[in-house]
């Protein structure tokens, strides 16, 4: 089965998606970063789409998915790179992704979690190594 990298990059994990997610490649993905984010005490997840063409409700679903898992798990999700017909097939879907922070490039979605690592004062732990 394919799995999508998950990079630890401080406290934030960046993911990648650059193949078409069918159901058990987001299935992966969606247990692997909640892994990722309790191994690494990670406080934000990264996710880049700007490979993506074209995203469905089950996409849309998935990354919802994933932001609920991440919120339980004190971890924010910021996805990054949505092309604009990415966006208004989502809002024609009706989705509206609650929970999910967006930001145009990387470096705007690393900047917002950076945020609110500083605002939670957690970066001198993260920077130290300590979880």
């Amino acid at each position: 089965m394919d799995r999508i990298p998950i990079l630890k990059i401080g406290a934030a994990l960046l993911v990648t998606i650059q193949v078409d997610l069918h159901d058990s490649v987001a299935m992966a993905l969606e247990e692997d970063l909640s892994n990722m984010i309790v191994k690494a005490g990670a406080k934000g997840v990264l996710i880049d789409i700007s490979a993506l063409e074209i995203v469905d409700s089950f996409i849309g679903r998935m990354l919802a998915n994933i932001a609920g898992v991440a919120r339980m798990l004190d971890a924010d999700t910021v996805v990054v790179g949505m092309r604009p017909a990415v966006a208004i097939t989502l809002v024609e879907l009706g989705l509206s992704l609650p929970g999910v922070k967006t930001a145009l490039n990387a470096e705007r979605g690393m900047a917002l979690i950076q945020r609110r690592v500083a605002e939670s004062g957690l970066e001198a732990d993260h920077a130290a190594g300590e979880f």
